[in-house]
């Protein structure tokens, strides 16, 4: 019989020829390379406090959760990261989830639903972008950096219930959503605020509390986080912070909550390890944006036709255009010793892909002079002095997820 997936043949040769091709690489334990490329903002993931918080729970707890929390999956470590991170970001209440991806799933779809609408960012995070596809609310995609705009969306909606919905930080390129003034819009139109706070925990804020508790929004009633414990925690898992009410309802009404497995204990215990040596040693938030700061003056010395910014959070983007030069960059910095990031459509606009480097806290001073090199080495010769993917994110090419 003719194969039903003959298609994927050449749906991969299209990719191919695009450079957009995808290949999963499995690293080593111990490598040769400086990492730029992690989310393990605050050098916890392979911290021996927070290795030993995940050991100490599977001991305890098991290595799985068991079932899904309403049935089995829920235990007292679970209720003591929720009451340890609500506390520590100023929120009255908070759930944890399997992921970051899930808890933006049950959160979006739980709060808003038929005759809802939901404005939604238009460089929105891609599970920000799938909660709002199957919330079965009406969904406008938006500009959140210009509050205005989603004022006069809210204007014109005719639904009574309302949520918008937009990056703390972006996952791209560290840029800061202006929460106050869209929080001023929201409340003004009768709208909830969910904010996605995942590159923002642990890096900015009082403490590394995030952007939320930073815009003097945390324990409002009509504010709703969403964070991952998977970056600045270095461990696994997502989570929901809100007014109690929330809370309740998301347990009962989400579904990516209800029908999922509970976090693993092991991952509870890593988190709440990692949380506690963020409440102890708060400079290394500080260090984290030391080292930002240092990895993007090297990449705008290296390149300085790129416009490299200032960097507002952990992650410096280097835009080079096409894939294949992103590409390209990324190889050629991992032959030399560091290993960057490299984003591509679909996770930027058409002729922005670039290298995002991440930094930590933990770096030394010999890793940013080895960062600092190899830039030099790479960046010069591939751009080559001529500026390269200038092109911001249009509504377009990003209205095309929806």
């Amino acid at each position: 019989m003719d194969d039903p997936l003959a298609w994927l043949a050449d749906t991969a040769q299209e990719r191919r020829a695009a450079g957009l091709r995808r290949v999963l690489t499995s690293r080593d334990v111990v490598e040769p390379l400086v990492d730029l490329a992690s989310n393990d903002y605050l050098g916890l993931a392979r911290d021996p406090r927070v290795v030993e918080g995940a050991v100490a729970a599977a001991r305890t707890w098991g290595a799985g959760s068991t079932g899904s929390r309403l049935v089995t999956g829920s235990t007292r470590l679970h209720a003591e990261l929720e009451a340890g991170l609500a506390e520590f970001v100023g929120a009255p209440d908070a759930l944890v989830f399997s992921s970051g991806y899930t808890a933006n799933l049950g959160a979006v779809t739980a709060l808003s639903g038929r005759g809802a609408v939901v404005v939604s960012d238009v460089a929105a995070h891609a599970s920000l972008v799938d909660a709002a596809r199957l919330s079965r609310a009406r969904v406008v995609v938006g500009r959140c950096a210009r509050p205005d705009e989603v004022d006069a969306v809210l204007a014109d909606a005719p639904e009574a219930r309302r949520l918008v919905v937009t990056d703390g930080v972006d996952s791209v390129d560290g840029g800061l959503a202006p929460l106050r003034a869209l929080h001023t819009v929201c409340r003004a139109r009768g709208a909830v605020l969910l904010v996605d706070d995942a590159h923002g925990l642990g890096v900015r804020g009082p403490g590394g509390a995030g952007l939320v508790a930073e815009a003097g929004l945390a324990g409002e009633l009509d504010v709703v986080t969403t964070a991952t414990l998977s970056k600045s925690l270095g461990s696994q898992g997502g989570v929901v912070l809100g007014s109690t009410a929330v809370i309740a309802h998301l347990v009962d009404a989400a579904r990516a909550f209800i029908f999922d497995t509970g976090l693993a204990p092991t991952s509870v215990g890593a988190a709440l390890a990692a949380l506690e040596v963020l409440r102890t040693e708060p400079e290394r938030v500080s260090a984290l944006h030391h080292a930002a700061a240092s990895v993007a003056a090297s990449a705008r010395a290296a390149a300085p036709s790129l416009g490299v910014a200032e960097p507002t959070a952990a992650m410096v983007p280097v835009v080079l255009g096409e894939p294949e030069l992103a590409v390209a960059a990324r190889d050629a910095c991992a032959a030399a010793g560091l290993r960057a990031g490299c984003f591509r459509p679909p996770s930027v606009p058409e002729g922005t892909s670039r290298l995002r480097l991440t930094a930590r806290a933990d770096l030394s001073d010999d890793d940013l002079a080895l960062v600092d090199r190899v830039l030099h080495e790479v960046l010069g010769p591939i751009v080559g002095g001529s500026p390269a993917g200038s092109a911001g994110p249009g509504m377009a090419s990003w209205a095309e997820h929806f």
